[in-house]
């Protein structure tokens, strides 16, 4: 399902059921010695799924573990992003000299609970959801805004090392074309300058699962000659201005 949501230079993996004896290196499982069985699946599959996707890029298996905010520490050549919840575990990753940051995220196909689409949603996000619910109601609209603004979040955390809280991002869900666009609200003076200030991505729900992707292209140095041209003087010959 990954695969169609992000471009071909993308390394996916998932799995809709976890595999027997899936292996963890020693500081992998150190993390989850003490976890229930249902945790240390989710896991140990997840894992499994980042190690596919390494070998697909060419690079040797790691272990991956969790760095500030829990976001995945990556080798320096590599960004991505790790999604798991019933039915589904994924990982997208990428080179760095193509992708600036990927984020991924996976929900089940259900209503959230009571009170919680109203602490997630701003007003036109809260009129939009409840529409297309209305019209859609196989789809669970108010999970897959959440699910988005997780995938806007696991974007923008890796690139700037600054949190956003759920409303700091307007959701704009095209249902046909099954994209989305949002753009970050907060004062663009007080965000890191490094980050982008907004996201388009792709989104689906299939089998029961709400998936949202995004993948932002890395910044392409602009070569020696175009630089020269662009800094060049305007020069204006004697006579020609009016």
């Amino acid at each position: 399902m990954l695969t169609k949501l992000l471009p071909a230079t993308v390394a996916t993996a998932e799995a809709t059921a976890d595999p027997a004896d899936v292996f963890l290196y020693p500081e992998e499982e150190a993390l989850i010695s003490s976890a229930v069985p249902k945790r240390r699946l989710e896991f140990g599959t997840v894992r499994w799924c980042a190690r596919r996707a390494m070998e697909s890029l060419g690079l040797p298996p790691a272990a991956v573990v969790p760095g500030h905010r829990g976001a995945p520490q990556w080798a320096p050549s590599v960004v991505g992003s790790m999604t798991h919840c019933a039915g589904f575990r994924g990982v997208a990753l990428a080179r760095s000299a193509d992708f600036a940051a990927v984020g991924i995220d996976a929900e089940t196909n259900t209503v959230l609970p009571e009170g919680v689409l109203e602490s997630i949603a701003l007003p036109r996000e809260l009129r939009r959801t409840r529409e297309l619910a209305r019209a859609e109601p196989e789809i669970a609209w108010d999970r897959l805004l959440f699910s988005i603004k997780e995938a806007v979040y696991k974007t923008w955390f890796p690139l700037t090392g600054q949190e956003l809280d759920f409303t700091d991002a307007l959701v704009g869900i095209d249902a046909t074309q099954e994209t989305f666009h949002a753009r970050l609200l907060p004062d663009p003076g007080s965000l890191s300058p490094a980050g982008p200030t907004s996201f388009s991505g792709r989104w689906s729900a299939r089998d029961g699962v709400l998936l949202s992707a995004i993948a932002v292209p890395a910044a392409r140095p602009v070569a020696a000659g175009a630089r020269e041209r662009r800094s060049a003087p305007r020069v204006v010959h004697a006579g020609s201005a009016r």
